[in-house]
């Protein structure tokens, strides 16, 4: 019987970066600063409480929108953080994941021939979810070295076919964030239009130097557009438990989970019990950002030994690292070399852009134990 053929509708895309050089870790038994996961233990307290709901019998399914405590406990938090008042059961649903609240809200808003303006370097999962709508992404390099937003060619690229904007702070991979500034200009681009934004924020708690977080949440005028996306799994250093949530105004999230509600209509149910209580100890993630600047801070002062220059990171697992000083080769080819003959994966950068970008820049992930980054920069020092 011969194979039905399948017209791909991404046919551009293969196999992700992140797939190929935590494969290549794996098989030169290198240390992966490349995949951002942690490589220590999440909370004993809220593994304990996931295995104490099962016991009491926590096992089914909850409300396609969501565990309706958990979605309190969401809506508490944020009128603690943001000052901003959420319906819980209007406004909330818990999805597996970030990154499939991204996907659900775009699938949500576009049809064919829409457009989305996307930045550069940006996460992978953007530019499919648009073009498997339908929709053409339009793609805007952040600035050099600092990767900051140009709102004057965001301007020239609005179109009256423009559906949306996708903003990611704190940023991957690069770690920049947005400021005031950003949501001034953000305003005055989106001002009188009907554009959407779709705020990627699951590192919001991995903020460092004092900065604030500018949520899209922050800001009522801008919610009303927006889907905006997190992650307990980023919060938590639960990356394997793929929970999430998506936050928009009762209407669009009306819309929102028609989508949701035929793909995976709802999540973990022990993981969403045990959240909601879990949740409610502002310390647990209060205190994320302090911890998570410590292993940045230390990871900089040990690639001090090396030759390579590192970037301006204020937030999320990651920070850029320039080599120049030691080599001219593309920064594929150069995170495979030191991946083989150093035992250290990193991912390159020009990875996370459409048209192959090569700044000869590398993503490490600094979320690792302070032995794993030692012996990291150890082996990177030792680089001919």
């Amino acid at each position: 019987m011969s194979q039905i053929p399948i017209r791909s509708k991404l046919p551009d895309v293969g196999t992700t970066i992140f797939t190929v050089m935590s494969g290549l870790a794996n098989q030169y038994n290198a240390i992966n600063l490349g995949q951002g996961f942690p490589d220590y233990e999440m909370s004993e307290e809220l593994m304990n409480k996931v295995s104490e709901v099962m016991k009491k019998g926590w096992n089914q399914y909850v409300p396609m929108q969501g565990y309706m405590p958990l979605r309190e406990s969401i809506a508490e938090k944020i009128g603690f953080l943001y000052q901003t008042k959420i319906f819980p059961d209007s406004q909330i649903t818990i999805t597996p994941g970030g990154t499939y609240a991204i996907y659900t809200a775009l699938t949500t808003i576009l049809q064919p021939g829409d457009e989305v303006i996307v930045f550069e370097p940006g996460y992978d999962s953007y530019i499919p979810n648009i073009e498997i709508n339908g929709a053409i992404p339009v793609l805007i390099n952040l600035k050099f070295p600092g990767y900051e937003i140009d709102w004057d060619e965001v301007r020239k690229k609005i179109s009256p076919k423009t559906k949306a904007i996708i903003l990611n702070s704190p940023h991957n991979p690069t770690g920049s964030v947005i400021s005031e500034k950003d949501i001034k200009e953000l305003r005055s681009v989106v001002a009188g239009t009907s554009i959407f934004i779709i705020s990627d924020e699951v590192y919001e708690h991995l903020i460092f130097d004092g900065l604030e977080h500018m949520s899209i949440l922050r800001y009522p005028d801008l919610l009303e557009r927006s889907f905006v996306c997190f992650s307990f799994g980023k919060t938590y250093n639960c990356t394997g438990w793929k929970l999430g949530y998506c936050i928009s105004s009762p209407e669009s999230m009306i819309e929102f989970r028609k989508v949701h509600q035929f793909n995976c209509f709802c999540c973990h149910t022990p993981s969403q019990v045990a959240l909601a209580e879990f949740l409610k100890n502002k310390e647990a993630y209060l205190s994320l950002s302090h911890i998570m600047q410590e292993k940045r801070d230390y990871f900089i002062e040990l690639m001090k030994q090396t030759k390579f220059d590192l970037l301006t990171s204020h937030g999320s697992y990651f920070i850029g690292a320039k080599y120049d000083r030691i080599s001219n080769e593309g920064d594929k080819d150069f995170a495979i070399r030191i991946t083989k003959e150093l035992g250290v994966a990193a991912i390159p950068v020009s990875a996370f852009y459409r048209n192959g970008t090569d700044n000869r820049v590398l993503r490490f992930c600094f979320c690792k134990k302070k032995e794993t980054l030692e012996a990291a920069a150890e082996r990177l020092a030792g680089i001919r």
